[in-house]
């Protein structure tokens, strides 16, 4: 099947999977007795979590059984084939299990290690962030385009903390502080595959982190090169399936942040 056919057919079911995730979300909000478990001092998984990941694989391999699959709560068995979906079933459980409305399920296709397709939803603002490879990103059908801000000190950035962040606090916030002192404002709101779409979306015109996985970052950095933006590593090199490092905005604050990042 051509890639260009796989990836237009995907992003009709990513978007799918993630409005039906989205449907499991909003059911459970806000719920005084969501089961919430501990997977670290600080990192929670919930029924919710779990629920959305089992609806959302069930789907993919009914659509396309041949593809693999890498989903944050399970270690699924790869078949080695060029097309792996990349799932976080309900990314930002935290705020999630204390009713903070800023979470999402993202469900994004790479085809030889390069996102292809991908879908974001919020279901409390019922915002559906989808994207394909050459055919641009969109919100609810609106396309997108990142922002030109080309100075920091105009600049709004966004950024988000690893789970381990208590064990080196100062390594931690050092990056931190070098753009407070030189961007006009910072947001943490702790959901990476949000705030990549809300760069690809103009909203926000810059985001930087550390310690990622791979499903929090694969359909939000497609939305990112399909809104005109560009997104690396941290040493400007092209994020591989890792996708441990990220730094994304618009070409000219790019440069400017992998500035602030080189130190």
């Amino acid at each position: 099947m051509a890639a260009t056919g796989t990836s237009t057919n995907a992003v009709a079911v990513a978007a799918e999977a993630v409005l039906m995730a989205g449907a499991l979300q909003k059911a459970r909000y806000g719920a005084k007795d969501l089961d919430i478990q501990h997977k670290g001092e600080i990192d929670l998984v919930t029924e919710v979590d779990k629920a959305c990941e089992k609806a959302v694989v069930a789907l993919l391999r009914t659509r396309f059984p041949d593809h693999d699959i890498v989903t944050e709560e399970t270690d699924l068995a790869r078949r080695g084939s060029r097309y792996v979906w990349f799932i976080d079933p309900l990314d930002g459980t935290t705020n999630y299990a204390h009713g903070y409305p800023f979470f999402c399920c993202s469900v994004g296709l790479t085809l030889d290690g390069t996102p292809i397709a991908g879908a974001v939803y919020d279901c409390i603002k019922e915002e559906l962030f989808t994207a394909e490879k050459g055919s641009g990103a969109h919100l609810n059908g609106r396309r997108l385009q990142v922002t030109q801000t080309a100075d920091l000190l105009r600049s709004l950035l966004t950024t988000g903390f690893p789970y381990d962040i208590r064990a080196d606090i100062t390594a931690a916030l050092r990056m931190f502080n070098r753009f407070m002192s030189v961007a006009r404002a910072i947001r943490r709101d702790g959901a990476a595959a949000l705030d990549l779409c809300y760069v690809a979306a103009g909203r926000t015109d810059g985001f930087w982190e550390e310690k990622l996985h791979p499903w929090d970052v694969m359909a939000g950095a497609l939305m990112i090169t399909e809104a005109g933006g560009v997104i690396t590593r941290f040493d400007g090199s092209p994020n591989p399936l890792t996708a441990d490092q990220v730094v994304a905005a618009n070409p000219a604050l790019h440069a400017l942040m992998m500035d602030v990042l080189r130190g």
